[in-house]
């Protein structure tokens, strides 16, 4: 169903196009048809009409026979494609020690995210890189001299010359004073705003109402502007009755980045909601992925929330992403695709000082994939957590070395480690220099005490359990 002759949203049409091929043969669509019908076509001279013409016709690619992946969106036929596994985990601690890991889930991925802004438009663009030319991209295009990293990005460099500022110069070591405003922080705050109001009964709705409340359009990226625009276009209802709403239409429709990352950097306030219940928290975060993703764009938010709500109650890195994965579809590319990633952490002993030979062995994996992927940033957060274990800086710098898209996987990866270890885990040179403050552009929010968030998580958390 085609409501508009053009398509539109956070990329133009012929970009839209490019993506859509892209997105379908990853899916596991027929190349040979796919190419059949785009032709020739010099898709950046083609009309605003022709290229909606396109994108409903190739819908309807079929998938390869070989194809090998299992892959439903919806939450039955999920769980059941799920592995068997403990669906619940004890908490063996009082809620003492539970603050503090709140506390140090919030931090964690506050502080993962300070690191990886200042580099994210460095790194993302790069496809395909070896570790050689990662590297590279690094010492002589990003900071000379702070490679491996021990501390937030510095804008005084050697390399500074030949490429001129970083990135978002309130995440700089030289002038970080707390936590800027970013998607990776946002879309926590929402969540966990809905939670304080509508507990565990909300609904795919409240989440988009929550959207439509906090969030402008400018603020929303790739599947989520998508998404945004789709509800609008058609959902929308100011009077009269409401429609039923087909939000497999919301989160699919021109939508080309419906297994990208951003449904996975939404996941960590439904695990901080539910503690030791991994299958809980991967039901909100599908509740909440469904309304702009697909496949294993839905799986890597389910797959962060169960592994962050597994981390309360489990003091193994690796304990912890079989949890996670225990909530996603075993024959899923995601699911696989871990596996295999465990597989090159053990190859290489677990050890940090072989993190690039790690990165390598993953690139040459994930590499196909672009730079914001659900599913080749997840393998990143997984190795970092893996090879760094109970070391927050090892666990969050690999997780921003790795590149891609650096900060949403300095955030996911640090708001684990903080749900394991606590906050006392974190050293003072990550955690201090954001003054317990975080400017979320969240109305009541902005600014608010990090403290002050981990502590009306742990309400929520009360309120759960009531």
């Amino acid at each position: 169903m085609n409501v508009t002759p053009y398509l539109a949203g956070w990329d133009p049409g012929a970009g839209i196009i490019e993506l859509e091929k892209r997105q379908l043969i990853e899916e596991g669509r027929d190349p040979k048809w796919i190419n059949n019908i785009l032709g020739g076509t010099d898709l950046k001279k083609t009309d605003d009409p022709t290229l909606a013409r396109l994108w409903e016709e190739l819908q309807v690619a079929p998938v390869r026979s070989d194809f090998a992946f299992e892959e439903p969106s919806d939450l039955e036929g999920i769980r059941a494609e799920r592995s068997p596994a403990k669906r619940r985990l004890t908490i063996s601690y009082d809620d003492t020690e539970l603050y503090q890991r709140m506390l140090g889930a919030w931090l964690g991925r506050c502080c993962g995210c300070a690191l990886g802004k200042p580099v994210e438009c460095f790194m993302s663009p790069h496809e395909n890189l070896s570790s050689k030319e990662r590297q590279k991209v690094y010492l002589l295009g990003v900071a000379a001299d702070q490679y491996p990293l021990q501390n937030y990005f510095s804008d005084i460099s050697a390399a500074q010359d030949q490429t001129g500022k970083l990135g978002c110069p309130a995440s700089q070591r030289e002038n970080i004073r707390f936590m800027e405003t970013d998607d990776d922080i946002r879309y926590t705050v929402i969540a966990h705003d809905l939670l304080k109001h509508k507990g565990a009964n909300f609904n795919t709705k409240d989440v988009m109402d929550a959207w439509l409340y906090h969030l402008p359009y400018n603020l929303v990226c790739t599947a989520e502007k998508q998404a945004y625009r789709n509800y609008v276009l058609r959902f929308q209802i100011h009077h009269g009755k409401a429609q039923e709403i087909d939000w497999l239409w919301v989160a699919t429709h021109q939508n080309p980045y419906r297994e990208w990352i951003g449904a996975q950097i939404r996941a960590d306030a439904w695990g901080y909601a539910v503690p030791g219940d991994p299958e809980l928290a991967a039901d909100f975060a599908w509740r909440d992925a469904r309304m702009s993703h697909i496949k294993n764009g839905i799986y890597g938010e389910m797959f962060v929330a169960a592994m962050i709500a597994a981390g309360f109650a489990l003091a193994d890195p690796f304990a912890v992403v079989q949890a996670g994965l225990a909530e996603i579809p075993k024959r899923s590319r995601l699911h696989a695709e871990i596996e295999q990633v465990i597989e090159i952490c053990r190859k290489h002993k677990f050890s940090f000082a072989a993190f690039e030979a790690v990165l390598d062995d993953i690139y040459a994996l994930l590499g196909h994939y672009h730079p914001v992927h659900t599913n080749n940033n997840a393998a990143l957060v997984v190795a970092a957590l893996l090879i760094g274990r109970d070391d927050f800086e090892r666990v969050i710098t690999l997780a921003v070395m790795g590149g891609w898209d650096t900060d949403c996987n300095g955030a996911t990866a640090g708001s684990i480690f903080g749900a394991m270890f606590g906050a006392e885990n974190i050293p003072a040179k990550w955690k201090a220099p954001l003054h317990d403050t975080l400017y979320s552009q969240i109305f009541n929010y902005h600014p608010i005490s990090i403290n002050e968030c981990a502590r009306q998580s742990i309400k929520i958390v009360q309120q759960m359990r009531a």
